[in-house]
């Protein structure tokens, strides 16, 4: 059975201020990745690769579903490893004086076979760091 990792945030900013960063290539390259290809629409398919020189894990993604100022639905591949693909959900919502964000990465055993660094741990460490640490600290600034 597949369990999701899911990640939840409150963070001290109004819920358009939160979409602008999650949707806007140009704020994203300042907390999450630099995508020049990112387009806020729907079969929109996107690349990038991790911050660095090494340029080693080529990220793919291609935009599913968007709710403004809700929700923004996309896969999530690694296509030079696998040809599986995963799916992450972003879903805000006023909360009090701030957002909740919650993200739900969704089918992660489908990358199991390729080592610990596609594991779920790696997964979950790794949204936390940028949820938790990247985009708050963003969003709070």
């Amino acid at each position: 059975m597949s369990v999701p990792i899911i990640v939840e945030y409150k963070v001290n900013a109004p819920i358009e201020e939160v979409w602008k960063a999650l949707t806007d290539k140009n704020e994203m390259k300042s907390w999450y990745f630099d995508i020049p290809d990112f387009e806020l629409r729907e079969g929109n398919e996107f690349n990038f690769y991790e911050p660095g020189e090494e340029r080693k894990y080529h990220h793919r993604g291609e935009i599913l579903e968007i709710i403004p100022n809700q929700k923004l639905k996309h896969s999530w591949a690694y296509p030079e490893f696998s040809k599986e693909k995963t799916i992450v959900t972003w879903e805000i919502k006023a909360e009090d004086d701030g957002t909740l964000i919650t993200l739900t990465h969704e089918g992660i055993e489908k990358f199991q076979e390729l080592g610990e660094t596609f594991s779920r741990n790696s997964f979950t460490e790794g949204w936390n760091g940028i949820i938790g640490q990247s985009l708050k600290a963003y969003l709070e600034k």
